[in-house]
């Protein structure tokens, strides 16, 4: 059975969050993106896990259903801010959970630690190691995943308050470490480079923060199993029936190259060393992003690929396409009514993306949205790396279309050679 899942979310309790954010939208944008299987997000949250339970039943496969039968997986995010080795750390963990007593006896070992009622995402002084251990004694079943691995705020290995391998950070937990999260600025071929991370397994979810389908499943992680979350479990942590992931174009992520947003300057690693990080235009320190962060910790060239790794699709969404081709804001009406449009023929933004010949896709999109799609299924769409918290921009016809508000100032990104496979094939 394939299941594409997208396991790290948030709820509207969570700040900078869409207020529509609830169940029945979550399940209703993922129908629609093609996702089978959906994190709660924020499972820690007081007036948030009241919901889950009353619209999500659990049964013998430890996966939460809504009454129309879609799948969620009790998941939430932690941010661990706290010294070590002489330095502030802080770190973002993906939780995932088996079921409500476990959520329940989470949250009691955290209200002993601070508060929850403030955030989705609340914030504990708990070192990595200390906080891995813990959860691991209250249910070897519960999964932990450092989240957008290499940002720079955020991420373990992030350039602000990261470390340099996992081992660093979680010490004798580190056994306890399975998986990281590629993050939207950084794909599995990044991570290849590091020879530290041959055993860890490679996932990809969204972050999203809102239900729309240009955030929803950007980013996810395709199974082979059955929908049960102790298998599920088990081929993030060894890999066997983990098959593939979806990636944005790392360019497209808000930290994929150096610079600064205030001073609208970007630019690419090797420059950044030219100017021994120093901004041109401010002269303070550079935000150092994630391709520069990769390519300090690399031990291998780029373009290397270990053996038996899951391939992975470079995909940018759909709405960002029909954006770009007809001129018109992203969330407008006209792009939701060519989109509609393409899911009523379809039935999923995945099917779109992935499966949908030519000729069928010519009737509804047209010529010129078709030839996007098709680009975009084989990474032939450019974009300019985004930088200091600000998205990248696709580029369609030589014009740059904004991801969000303000464009980005870099060159064109390189090519993924790895997403060339139907989805069928998986």
């Amino acid at each position: 059975m394939k299941i594409i899942a997208d396991l790290h979310m948030h709820s509207r309790f969570s700040r900078a969050t869409s207020t529509a954010l609830n169940i029945e939208n979550l399940e209703k944008w993922a129908r629609i993106k093609g996702i089978d299987l959906l994190g709660t997000g924020d499972f820690t949250h007081p007036k948030w896990i009241l919901e889950l339970k009353e619209n999500l039943q659990e049964d013998e496969t430890e996966i939460l259903k809504t009454k129309s039968g879609f799948n969620f997986m009790l998941t939430s995010e932690i941010s661990l801010m706290y010294s070590q080795g002489g330095k502030g750390r802080r770190v973002h963990v993906v939780l995932l959970a088996p079921n409500f007593d476990i959520v329940k006896q989470i949250t009691d070992y955290l209200l002993t630690k601070g508060r929850i009622d403030y955030d989705g995402r609340p914030i504990f002084k708990i070192p990595c190691p200390e906080f891995t251990e813990k959860l691991k004694s209250i249910s070897k079943d519960v999964e932990l995943i450092p989240a957008h691995a290499w940002t720079p705020y955020f991420g373990v290995f992030g350039s602000k308050t990261g470390f340099d391998s996992l081992g660093d950070c979680f010490l004798d937990q580190t056994k306890n470490i399975h998986a990281i999260e590629t993050g939207m600025s950084s794909d599995p071929a990044m991570n290849w480079r590091l020879s530290s991370l041959d055993n860890v397994q490679i996932v990809s979810f969204s972050d999203a923060h809102s239900f729309w389908p240009w955030r929803i499943g950007r980013e996810a992680t395709i199974f082979e199993t059955e929908m049960d979350y102790k298998k599920i479990i088990s081929a993030i942590q060894t890999g066997e029936k983990l098959v593939g992931t979806i990636e944005t174009d790392p360019a497209y992520g808000k930290y994929h190259w150096d610079g600064h947003m205030d001073c609208k300057f970007s630019c690419p690693p090797e420059e950044t060393r030219k100017l021994k990080n120093i901004c041109p235009v401010c002269k303070k320190p550079l935000t150092i992003g994630v391709e520069y962060r990769v390519e300090e910790l690399a031990d291998r060239p780029f373009g290397f690929k270990p053996k038996n790794r899951p391939e992975f699709y470079k995909l940018l969404p759909l709405s960002e396409l029909i954006s770009g081709s007809i001129g018109a804001p992203v969330a407008s009406k006209k792009v939701f009514e060519v989109f509609n449009k393409l899911i009523e023929k379809f039935g999923s933004e995945y099917a779109i993306d992935l499966e949908a010949d030519e000729k069928s896709l010519k009737e509804v999109a047209g010529e010129r949205l078709t030839k996007l799609i098709l680009e975009n299924r084989d990474g032939k769409i450019r974009v300019t790396p985004g930088f200091d918290g600000q998205y990248g921009v696709a580029v369609i016809d030589e014009k740059e279309i904004a991801a969000e508000k303000e464009p980005a100032t870099a060159k064109p990104a390189k090519k993924s050679k790895n997403n060339q496979k139907s989805l069928s094939e998986f």
